[in-house]
């Protein structure tokens, strides 16, 4: 586990004079930057793939066009969001809150499984850290080579490096900006408003507000946002037991660890496995030593697991001393082969049956969903006339909306009274396209013998004519006397 307070080393300021009773006690040191040394090894590999697939999907994803409009567009001016060809209106939080829902419960299986792999491989924290980190080793070179130039003095070749990386890294966290706001409005007409100077003030705002969060998070801050800032790190306990697979030292292996002559005897010197070289602190990108046990900061990257395994080859000691492992196979209650059997344990098996009938209800929502929607609203001045013709009249608003790509004529009908009447502004046909909704009138006509006082329940049946399976029932009142 991480370091006590105790293990922290302490300043203790003495007191003024005898009638002074305080002491102040510094328990936290002054925040050292870290120089992650570059790395190569299986991990790192899928790091770096995880790092490309994710912006590639990031930065592409607003260009891409289905059916003529931005695949991928939350058009909050318009209010409807277009995603992968369909389109959907407020109306449609829930299916916001079940992306959540299954966001979570995804999670959660993960973590139980694996611990923090979405921190390790996928969180954008992470992502853009490691890319700020690329274009600061191409810049000033590996580990030593940025040690070196920190701590030397102001020279024309520091200031040159130092503005290379940084202007870099701008220009970077503003097209990282630009391409989030490109989600909330169209990016081409983003683009165009942007190379003409005649981009908004809140599009302006939010492409340097997050382009600035970047910028300082990835490139300043690092390892500090999930040490100290991410509420994940906090809670993941919760969901991690014995099996959970976690970047584990083998201390039984490793121990006592030291520095030895290549090819001596070195367990006769009672040494274990572990040379000692630091080479796993010197790797990570959150500056623990993973030796000291599970901690908090660890965000399961497997930079240490590369570097520890590069080193055992150079020496001729097999490969493991960090692994993936459970707690359990660490104190060898099962051995490493049996590790897979445990992943189908009950805690697992509660998560991804949840999430299995989150995503099942989902898709059958969304396979049931009709491009239509339909608000309505009475008139509140008078909530029942006599008509003419001696019968009872209520009468309506309907707000008629296309969520389709593709402009409807709906019929609109009315059940739930025996021979009930209507009467629409403009006959019963509505003509409505994806641009905009469309607001008419309706009058409803009853015969007072079947509509006695109090509320009677009516449907308002709306149906596209192009369309016989295009078809939606709004439920309301009627009110009689």
């Amino acid at each position: 586990m991480s370091k006590k307070l105790a293990d922290i080393p302490v300043k203790v300021i003495p007191a003024d004079g005898p009638d002074d009773e305080y002491e102040e006690i510094q328990l936290y040191a002054k925040h050292k930057k870290l120089y992650p040394r570059w790395i190569n090894g299986f991990w790192n590999k899928w790091r770096i793939f995880f790092v490309f697939a994710t912006q590639l999907f990031f930065y592409g994803m607003p260009w891409a066009t289905i059916n003529g409009r931005q695949a991928l567009l939350f058009h909050l001016a318009e209010q409807k969001f277009y995603i992968l060809g369909l389109v959907f209106l407020p109306q449609d939080f829930i299916y916001l809150t079940a992306l959540l829902l299954m966001c979570a419960l995804g999670l959660f299986v993960w973590t139980a499984i694996g611990g923090r792999l979405w921190c390790g491989y996928s969180c954008p924290q992470t992502v853009y850290t490691e890319i700020f980190l690329w274009i600061e080793k191409w810049v000033e070179g590996d580990r030593p080579a940025r040690m070196k130039l920190d701590h030397g003095p102001l020279t024309a070749r520091k200031v040159r490096l130092k503005t290379i990386k940084h202007a870099i890294w701008i220009v970077f966290a503003l097209w990282t900006g630009f391409t989030f706001v490109g989600y909330f409005t169209p990016i081409r007409t983003l683009w165009a408003e942007t190379i003409t100077l005649t981009i908004g003030p809140w599009e302006a705002f939010w492409v340097l507000f997050y382009g600035f969060a970047t910028y300082g998070n990835a490139g300043w801050l690092r390892e500090q946002v999930c040490k100290y800032m991410c509420p994940y790190a906090r809670f993941q306990s919760a969901m991690f037991d014995a099996d959970t697979l976690v970047i584990s030292y083998d201390a039984e292996r490793g121990e006592q660890r030291g520095r030895r002559q290549k090819g001596c005897d070195y367990k006769a010197e009672g040494l274990g496995d572990c040379i000692d070289c630091t080479m796993c602190v010197q790797v990570c990108p959150v500056g623990i030593d993973i030796r000291d046990g599970l901690q908090y900061e660890c965000i399961g990257c497997a930079a240490c697991i590369d570097a520890c395994d590069e080193v055992m080859d150079k020496v001729g000691y097999p490969r493991g001393l960090i692994r993936y492992t459970s707690d359990n196979a660490l104190q060898h209650k099962y051995t490493e082969r049996d590790i897979i059997k445990r992943i189908t344990r009950p805690r697992v098996v509660m998560y991804s049956l949840v999430l299995l009938i989150a995503m099942g209800a989902t898709a059958t929502a969304l396979v049931l969903r009709q491009p239509i929607k339909v608000n309505v609203s009475r008139d509140r001045v008078a909530l029942v006339r006599e008509a003419d013709n001696g019968w009872l009249e209520n009468s309506y608003r309907l707000q008629i909306e296309n969520a389709d790509e593709a402009p409807h004529s709906y019929k609109v009908s009315v059940e739930g009274l025996p021979g009930v009447k209507w009467i629409m502004e403009g006959g019963e046909h509505v003509k409505v396209t994806p641009d905009a909704p469309v607001d008419v009138g309706i009058r409803v006509q009853a015969d007072p013998a079947n509509a006695g006082p109090g509320s009677h329940p009516i449907q308002f049946v709306i149906q596209a004519e192009d369309d016989p399976k295009l078809v939606t029932h709004e439920k309301s009142s009627f009110i009689g006397r």
